[in-house]
């Protein structure tokens, strides 16, 4: 995973909009429902997965973890619990890990096991993502489940990473530039195709591609550090922050 480090003219990031914005903005009570919704649906839809394979590590099986983890979702917006949420605590990681394990001790009994499933989120899950979430979980096996957890999360701070710089490409009208060099951004160079067969076949020069290179890392970085940002409560816990899920995947 490339080290996010500070860039010398990074913004200040006192005013990046955090995840525990979200969480609490979702929780005033003047907020419309469904902006709540949006808003709670967006962070399930990137933060399923750790807690899914958590539960999974816990020997939960894979439908009652999907109940789970969707109904856990569904709970926070229908009763706002989230409003409670005390942001001093720490990482926003630890909030939802414990929000987790509090809602499946009262799930327990059989009538919350029958109201889990009684909503649904946009975007939740399909069989091809459950299908690669479940090929991890032999190898979680060899891990605690609260080491699967981080270790999941890790994985999806890089994945929205890379989904906003993809947007961002797009959006720029670069898909197929951004295609061809996103190898060297993941750490997959081995992978890359060789920097003289894009220049032909974009028509492009092999010079200017390693300067889109030097780049889109230092986006990547910038883009990263925003997301770790938005987990941590303060600006001075994102280094710390990067280097442990830095050591998390290095581990993996």
């Amino acid at each position: 995973m490339p080290v996010a480090t500070r860039e010398p003219n990074a913004p200040d990031e006192h005013f990046v909009a955090t995840r525990w914005t979200v969480v609490l903005a979702a929780g005033d009570s003047n907020l419309a429902s469904d902006r709540a919704s949006e808003a709670l649906s967006e962070l399930c839809r990137i933060y399923w997965r750790p807690l899914y394979l958590f539960l999974r590590r816990e020997g939960i099986g894979s439908e009652d973890a999907q109940d789970l983890t969707q109904g856990f979702f569904v709970e926070m917006i229908r009763d706002r619990s989230y409003r409670r949420a005390d942001r001093e605590k720490g990482r926003f990681r630890s909030f939802l890990l414990g929000a987790l394990r509090h809602f499946v001790a009262d799930a327990r009994d059989g009538e919350q096991a029958q109201k889990r499933g009684g909503g649904k989120i946009r975007e939740l899950f399909d069989e091809s993502a459950i299908a690669e979430v479940e090929a991890q979980v032999p190898t979680a096996q060899n891990w605690s489940a609260c080491a699967v957890f981080d270790r999941e999360w890790a994985a999806a701070l890089l994945r929205q990473t890379f989904d906003r710089l993809t947007q961002e490409c797009t959006i720029a009208g670069k898909p197929e530039l951004f295609a061809g060099l996103r190898p060297y951004l993941a750490g997959t160079s081995d992978e890359a195709i060789p920097y003289e067969e894009i220049s032909q076949r974009l028509h492009r020069g092999a010079g200017t591609l390693r300067s889109d290179v030097a780049r889109l890392r230092t986006r990547y970085r910038t883009i990263l550090r925003e997301e770790v940002r938005g987990t941590v409560l303060e600006p001075e816990e994102v280094d710390d922050e990067l280097r442990y899920l830095c050591q998390v995947i290095a581990h993996a």
